[in-house]
């Protein structure tokens, strides 16, 4: 399938980019590391029984697992959003919960509620979804904004607050959501800071000819979306190797020239005369972040300029907001976002 800017990039970095740092100053890595590495890698494996192509949204995904972000996918209905999203659970042997978001949803609905337990005469907290490692909110944008809402304590604090009281959600914790584009009917935009919230945005598109024939030819086989297991999909990695592979991201070393060479595109989109909002602090922080998770499900432990522009699209990208004039003419968020990062030179 064409790369969709958007998207985490379909294949791995260089192997050996030009100018690695002094070997002496990389970290080192352990075999814990290294296999847990392998089990996330097998991951990707196991969703590609189930789902044809969209390499680039399942890397984004194993990125946010690792970064400990959350995800937004994008795209029109039948591109199998949900279905890649549960082959991701279903390749993990973590809960998983979906909550489909209806405009009926309340956010007693996703959080929980205190109920009457008449057995002992008093009021019990009743878990939402959630209370889970992995959520899948399906077409997140078509209930309301308050409900929408109701998941930003969620994800940014890792707790609900119900009656007063927090209560911590379960480790690890990753919200996968889905969205069709705000002009189908029935869609309501999200709150710009709960778009902030999500670590990437992945935008799915149509699959190629050859992938589409792929997807017929396996259904005529006798392919159920709805038995993964009956696809082969099976747990090859669990929380332990999601513990091992974040703490390892943690170590992963980063040059003080990429470092600046981060912010430098940050404050190129700040001046650009067609955003009237550039990336945050908070945007290049997960910039670091993600790029980062890339280096290291790419089995380098230093991180390259390379892998900051392959994770600078579908992780800036949701976070800019374009002039009025800009969006009269046309003008995209991604062609604005990949000139700000032609005019910033790179390290070497």
């Amino acid at each position: 399938m064409t790369a969709n800017p958007h998207s985490a990039p379909e294949q791995d970095p260089r192997p050996e980019p030009a100018a690695p740092p002094r070997q002496d100053s990389v970290p080192s890595e352990s075999a814990e590391s290294a296999r847990a590495r392998s089990a996330l890698l097998a991951v990707r494996d196991e969703v590609g029984k189930a789902v044809v192509g969209q390499h680039g949204a399942v890397s984004g995904l194993m990125v946010a697992l690792l970064a400990r972000g959350h995800v937004l996918l994008e795209g029109v209905p039948g591109v199998a959003k949900t279905l890649l999203i549960r082959s991701l659970a279903a390749a993990l042997d973590v809960q998983t919960k979906r909550v489909q978001f209806t405009p009926d949803l309340m956010p007693g609905d996703l959080t929980g509620s205190l109920v009457f337990d008449s057995r002992t005469s008093d009021f019990v907290f009743r878990e939402g979804p959630v209370f889970t490692n992995l959520m899948l909110a399906d077409e997140i944008n078509r209930t309301p904004p308050k409900t929408q809402s109701a998941l930003l304590e969620a994800m940014e604090e890792r707790q609900v607050s119900v009656d007063g009281e927090p209560r911590t959600l379960p480790s690890p914790f990753l919200v996968a959501a889905t969205q069709n584009p705000i002009e189908y009917e029935g869609t309501y935009p999200l709150p710009e800071a709960q778009v902030d919230r999500f670590l990437l945005k992945l935008v799915l598109g149509v699959p190629e000819r050859d992938q589409e024939i792929e997807v017929l030819h396996r259904h005529a086989s006798g392919f159920d979306p709805r038995d993964l297991a009956g696809a082969g999909v099976r747990p090859v990695a669990g929380i332990e190797d999601l513990e091992a592979g974040s703490a390892a991201v943690r170590q992963v070393e980063v040059r003080p020239d990429v470092l600046a060479y981060i912010v430098d595109i940050a404050r190129a989109t700040r001046v650009s005369p067609s955003l009237s909002l550039g990336v945050s602090p908070r945007g290049a922080t997960a910039l670091l972040t993600t790029a980062r998770a890339w280096a290291w499900l790419s089995g380098r432990m230093y991180v390259t300029p390379d892998d900051v522009k392959a994770l600078a699209q579908p992780t800036l990208a949701h976070r800019l907001s374009l002039t009025p004039e800009a969006e009269l003419e046309g003008v995209s968020v991604t062609s604005v976002l990949e000139s700000a990062l032609g005019s910033v030179p790179v390290p070497r």
